[in-house]
């Protein structure tokens, strides 16, 4: 059982295939056959991925924007756990409501809380970190 990937990539629109190919790649080396819950972890980490690169901001341009997933498990659960070098983000996920249907975004962290058992959002060691949990 392949049970931990890790990248490090830069925070621009083309590191979601990779982001999505290592997804794959650790999935299919775990060996769950459950169509519903790869659907459900996967949307909602290409939705939080998307958003820290749409969305974090560096006030030391030169480093560059870029963020590390991790992905793992811990007993039952299914973990990712990205996180961004990006500027602290105040953000109260209890606030977090869908878009109305006529907005073209804004769906992307309600979609996420929908789909998982637990996403939190913390800054730590100048990171901005995002936990997603799936129960298996």
């Amino acid at each position: 059982m392949n049970a931990h990937a890790s990248i490090d990539v830069p925070a621009v629109p083309a590191s979601l295939d990779t982001v999505q190919d290592t997804f794959g790649s650790w999935w299919d080396g775990l060996g769950i056959d459950d169509a519903s819950l790869r659907f459900r972890f996967e949307t909602a980490l290409v939705e939080i991925a998307a958003n820290v690169i749409e969305h974090t901001r560096r006030s030391d341009v030169d480093q560059g924007r870029r963020f590390l997933l991790d992905l793992g498990t811990d007993g039952d659960d299914l973990v990712a756990v990205l996180s961004d070098n990006g500027m602290p983000v105040d953000i109260d996920l209890g606030e977090v409501t869908m878009a109305d249907p006529e907005d073209e975004g804004g769906r992307g962290l309600a979609l996420a809380i929908a789909a998982l058992d637990r996403l939190e959002h913390t800054h730590q060691g100048g990171r901005n970190v995002w936990t997603l949990v799936c129960a298996r």
